[in-house]
């Protein structure tokens, strides 16, 4: 429920109380005794759903431009008399008016937004280099990319072109300074004793972000749903909002660190991740804003509004149907890496068992294989340990026939190295 208060300007109650009259709703009005501008007081209930409606009949006698709304929402409303007015307006969307003042509330101050993002950027960068999850998304809570990431669409759909460049500026200048950050700081640690040598291509948390597949789509996308839901609804964005940030900081610093290391391949394809995040978490936002219902206030202006929107998800779908096959290429790379990996592991292990080698004993298999090289053709390096006695016989061609057997399993090049250690077991 929401509490509506209205100043009623000098000459327009009759025409206020009439349409509250008409729509059924309770109010109440009070004399005004402040600067002579309004006569009176006007304040009544109504559901979350029925705002907008209201308040357009209201605009509709000429109230809004020279008069004070304020809406407010309700801890709770006692009455019997409140079920005719929810059933009269069912819905679960918040008003126009509510949208944008909720937008703008989470598109902070320039400031502001760049000290949060600067801060949030710097733990993300160290939970990276630390390889801790736990402090990369504990830098997510302070991180404020869901206003920008909404508002943006917000203003698309109202044809609010001011709060829709905004909103798009923050985004792209707030990412170029998250990479910008987390390179600065990456160039400071690296020559210092704070942080050992390391490749930073081979931290687990790093690695994750430079492996982007079609699952960072759907983890976009459905950060960019659930915060477009939560300002609709006028529900709790502050956990929603950590979703947005996890999908967008940690690969833009990521993107950082191969700058600071001098790692191209790391900042395209961390790069790439950040777009691919950015663009899905806009067009989900979009498409249901404008699924909800939302129109410019102005009738006039709704032809542009459709116009603007239309332009922008083709936009942004072109956008992701390029990044899409980059991301294809490496999901597939990503499946054939993984297949090698778990094909050299069972077939090494089921030749050594079946007795083929004769007394070796299987140790470990190691491959060293990665995205890139399945991108670039470059062959797997399969390292292959088996044990053997001290008078074991070691078939000379073994390394040819786990190379025959692999590469027929997994029909991918590979380069086989076996090594002999000498073992031992107890009678």
């Amino acid at each position: 429920m929401r509490l509506i208060q209205l100043l009623i300007p000098e000459g327009d109650r009759e025409d206020i109380l009439a349409v509250l009259d008409e729509e059924e709703i309770d109010y109440a009005v009070w004399k005004e005794t402040g600067r002579g501008d309004f006569e009176a007081l006007v304040s009544f209930p109504v559901p979350a759903s029925g705002v907008e409606p209201v308040l357009d009949k209201l605009h509709a006698v000429g109230i809004k431009e020279n008069s004070y709304t304020i809406v407010m929402p309700t801890e709770t409303v006692v009455s019997e008399r409140i079920g005719a007015l929810k059933d009269r307006y069912r819905g679960y969307r918040i008003s126009r008016d509510e949208l944008v003042a909720h937008a703008e509330d989470l598109a902070p101050a320039s400031s502001t937004f760049f000290i949060f993002l600067v801060v949030s950027t710097l733990i993300a960068t160290t939970g990276l280099l630390l390889d801790s999850a736990a402090t990369i998304i504990g830098a997510m809570v302070i991180a404020p990319l869901m206003g920008p990431a909404i508002s943006a669409s917000v203003g698309a759909v109202l044809a609010d072109t001011d709060m829709t460049s905004r909103g798009v500026t923050l985004q792209v200048t707030g990412l170029l300074a998250a990479v910008v950050t987390a390179a600065v700081l990456g160039l400071l640690l690296k020559e210092t004793v704070l942080l050992p040598p390391v490749d930073i291509r081979t931290i687990p948390q790093v690695l994750e972000r430079t492996s982007p597949n079609f699952l960072a789509l759907f983890l976009a996308l459905g950060s960019g749903i659930a915060g477009a839901v939560s300002i609709i609804r006028g529900a709790g964005s502050s956990l929603i909002g950590v979703a947005i940030a996890v999908a967008l900081i940690p690969p833009a610093a990521t993107a950082g660190l191969g700058l600071a290391w001098g790692y191209p391949d790391v900042v395209i394809t961390a790069g790439i991740l950040v777009l691919v995040n950015l663009l899905a978490i806009n067009l989900s936002a979009l498409i249901l804003l404008w699924a909800a219902g939302y129109r410019p206030e102005k009738g006039e202006h709704a032809t542009q509004a459709l116009r603007a929107v239309r332009i922008r998800i083709a936009t942004i779908v072109l956008g992701l149907v390029l990044l899409s096959v980059v991301l294809g290429a490496v999901t597939w790379a990503s499946f054939e890496v993984g297949t090698v990996e778990t094909g050299a592991n069972t077939e090494v292990e089921a030749m050594v068992d079946s007795g083929q080698f004769g007394e070796l004993e299987f140790e470990t298999v190691t491959v060293d294989y990665d995205v890139n090289d399945v991108l670039f053709g470059n062959p797997a390096d399969v390292t292959v340990v088996v044990a053997h006695g001290p008078n074991a016989q070691m078939p000379p061609d073994i390394a040819q026939r786990i190379d025959d057997r692999l590469t027929r399993t997994t029909g991918e090049d590979v380069v086989i190295d076996v090594e002999f250690v000498r073992g031992q077991s107890s009678a």
